[in-house]
């Protein structure tokens, strides 16, 4: 349990440190496109700008975890725990070079070399948030997809509220980049899929270089598990573009406003959202194999 000075941003809640082996069997090279490691804080410390305070969840607390979920790759998203310092998520990149990547905190006007020495350790991509300070804002979007295109990284957007994506639509139609909208574009179950910001999203899969990444969905439902008034949501985008749709379990929950959800329950949510076995395939293996520049696998 990471230890908390007065004065110091709120603690996180624990994850739940026993995931129930699911039900679902995730196929062969099943991708985890959304989790954080934090710390250990004794030898990656936490950012003084940071809004919360998690405990350590390493990367071998990410192995275990996997290994009962079924899930063969991940994708490390820098946490806004560690600010702009990657130093934690590049070493959990290091053990696993073959099965892991990572998404990169950073602001704009880095050093190309710092970039590339990201890129070789397995980054690809920066994420920009307004959910949580420290990181990057959506001021950084076309300084930074202008620095990374030439490694093919994509950019990463982290919403606090889902009318955000209308404003920044423009720059991403103009950026040239390929982008996640993270967490469906936070766009909840009560706004719906007759929403503006929902059909911002469909406009830009129209693009061919945006994706989608279902994760952390159980914040934006207005009911208890399995949540199935985001259906509507996530039933249409994955009709619209199955081939830009990515899946991602948000292991540890940081910032958790609801119950802290069970890791085996989110895996058994799959075929409810995602009915349809190839589709099923394109959002755990083969989307993000492409994306992120993992070996193909076969079958």
């Amino acid at each position: 349990m990471t230890r908390i000075a007065e004065g110091e941003p709120p603690a996180c809640a624990s994850p739940d440190r026993n995931p129930r082996r699911p039900r679902f069997a995730m196929p062969p090279g099943a991708c985890d496109t959304h989790v954080h490691v934090f710390g250990p804080a004794a030898i990656h410390p936490f950012s003084p700008a940071r809004s919360y305070t998690p405990e350590d969840c390493t990367p071998e607390d990410l192995d275990d975890l996997h290994v009962v979920l079924g899930i063969d790759r991940a994708v490390i998203v820098h946490g806004g725990a560690h600010g702009t310092d990657n130093s934690a998520t590049l070493a959990a990149l290091d053990r696993r070079p073959d099965r892991l990547r990572g998404v990169a905190v950073i602001p704009s006007g880095l050093p190309q070399a710092t970039i590339e020495d990201m890129h070789r350790r397995g980054m690809r991509g920066c994420r920009m948030s307004t959910v949580v300070s420290g990181g990057a804002s959506f001021d950084h979007l076309a300084r930074l997809a202008d620095e990374t295109r030439d490694f093919g990284w994509h950019l990463v957007l982290h919403f606090h509220r889902a009318r955000e994506l209308l404003d920044v639509e423009p720059a991403l139609k103009a950026c040239g980049s390929s982008f996640v909208l993270d967490h469906l574009a936070r766009i909840t179950a009560a706004e719906g899929v007759d929403s503006a910001p929902f059909a911002a999203v469909l406009r830009l899969l129209d693009s061919d270089r945006c994706w989608v990444k279902l994760a952390s969905l159980y914040r934006l439902s207005s009911e208890a598990y399995p949540h199935e008034d985001m259906l509507p949501l996530i039933h249409r985008v994955v009709e619209h573009r199955p081939d830009r749709i990515l899946w991602g379990s948000n292991w540890p929950h940081p910032i958790c406003p609801v119950a802290m959800p069970n890791d085996g329950d989110l895996v058994d949510l799959v075929p409810l959202w995602i009915p349809d076995e190839a589709n099923r395939r394109l959002a755990l293996v083969d989307n993000p194999a492409m994306l992120y520049g993992f070996a193909p696998i076969d079958g």
